[in-house]
């Protein structure tokens, strides 16, 4: 067997790098809305439109790792994200940019299915159950910081050079993902090829919904109640520190967020491996999940809303490394594809549906209780973790290794 060390470093490499590609569009595209002529319903379109494209593309890439491994996927899908990325460059030299803006968004949607789907499925089959939890977290945490990385690439480096400078960038780091995972990554998931595996399939095995159910609450309030409305409630409130105005404070409590959620990433999942328990964890952070929407409730400064942007992240990201392992624990290696792959439909259903359900509700009924709301969400979410666990394995709190399918 393969060590799974250098296997996970050049995932983690790869997807940092290509991940420059989603975030450098956000501090940039708005701005330059106006400028191409571009409405800001389409600027919304454009700038969601790889989720959208994802929730359709998820299944097949699943379907596709399970029949002829994770290898040429992974790659391909990361060729595809740096060719999507090269067509911002395009866009903005181009007659009708939003056309090319919304192609290359779409196109970015199908390579990161690909990526996703590849990316959780090398690391669960180079790990052991008790190494899974530890690289699981690693592989995600990869994953999250390339996109803040983009953030501020997009944001920097267009001010100080332009925004040509900044999408051919991006696109020079994801095409040397690709190039990198190409040289470096192997095939991990079949050593022949299998049966065909229809496309459109979804894995429905009672692991793969449980981890779904609480994947599509953790995204539907996280980008939904904070990440969408979070630049309209510093508004509201008048928070401000060092100058800066909502967009300004709002980009730094989601730095703060995300960084929260990347490091915990890493603690969740290695502090499931130390114990042979997965479920203690998930069960500790969708608990600080819950805290950290009842601060948010409840701030009315901006030292309330730094600590509830952290509880929510550590939450999240606590809860995403031991989520996944678990669900590789409970899967057959030959529906790993599907599983991963079918837990990011849900992840993808909840995180766009988020924003078009709390943005309307924060206009009716105001912050507080969208909020409020949201912090019942972690708990339900743990109520059908322990009761899908349960229905597993027999027990609401199982040892990895009885099961883990290796």
């Amino acid at each position: 067997m393969r060590r799974p060390q250098p296997v996970v470093l050049a995932v983690i490499v790869s997807t940092f790098f290509v991940g420059f590609g989603g975030g450098v569009v956000f501090p940039v595209l708005p701005n330059l809305g106006a400028v191409l002529g571009i409405t800001p319903f389409l600027v919304g379109l454009i700038l969601s439109a790889n989720r959208f494209t994802r929730i359709l593309a998820n299944a097949p890439a699943g379907s596709l790792v399970d029949r002829i491994g994770t290898r040429t996927p992974f790659v391909a899908g990361l060729f595809i994200e740096g060719l999507a990325t090269l067509g911002y460059t395009v866009a903005i030299e181009a007659p009708l940019p939003e056309v090319w803006f919304l192609l290359a968004r779409i196109l970015w949607g199908i390579g990161s299915a690909l990526v996703f789907a590849t990316a959780y499925t090398i690391a669960a089959d180079v790990s052991q159950g008790g190494s899974r939890g530890t690289n699981m977290g690693i592989v995600r945490a990869g994953i999250t910081l390339g996109f803040p990385a983009g953030l501020v690439m997009g944001g920097v480096v267009s001010d100080a050079v332009s925004v040509f400078a900044a999408f051919a960038l991006a696109a020079v780091a994801a095409l040397f993902a690709s190039a990198l995972a190409y040289r470096t990554v192997p095939e991990t998931h079949v050593e022949e090829t299998r049966a065909a595996v229809k496309p459109w399939e979804v894995d429905t095995a009672l692991p793969t919904l449980t981890a779904g159910f609480v994947n599509f609450g953790l995204y539907f309030a996280y980008l939904g109640a904070l990440f969408s409305t979070l630049v309209l409630f510093v508004d509201a409130r008048s928070l401000s520190v060092w100058g800066y105005g909502p967009q300004g404070m709002s980009g730094l409590l989601m730095a703060v967020t995300v960084l929260a959620a990347a490091s915990f990433t890493l603690v969740g999942g290695k502090v499931t491996d130390d114990l042979g328990q997965r479920v203690p964890t998930l069960v500790v952070f969708l608990v600080v999940s819950f805290v950290g929407f009842v601060l948010l409730a409840l701030s009315s400064s901006l030292v309330d809303l730094v600590a509830a942007c952290i509880c929510i992240g550590a939450g999240q990201g606590g809860t995403n490394g031991p989520l996944i392992a678990l669900l590789a624990d409970m899967t057959p290696n030959e529906r790993t594809g599907r599983a991963m792959a079918t837990n990011n439909v849900f992840g993808d259903l909840g995180g766009g549906l988020g924003p078009m359900v709390s943005l309307p509700l924060v206009d009716l009924v105001g912050f507080s209780p969208i909020y409020a709301a949201c912090a019942v969400i972690p708990l339900l979410a743990g109520v059908a973790l322990l009761g899908g666990v349960y229905s597993q394995t027999g027990s609401v709190n199982p040892r990895t290794a009885a099961v883990t399918d290796d």
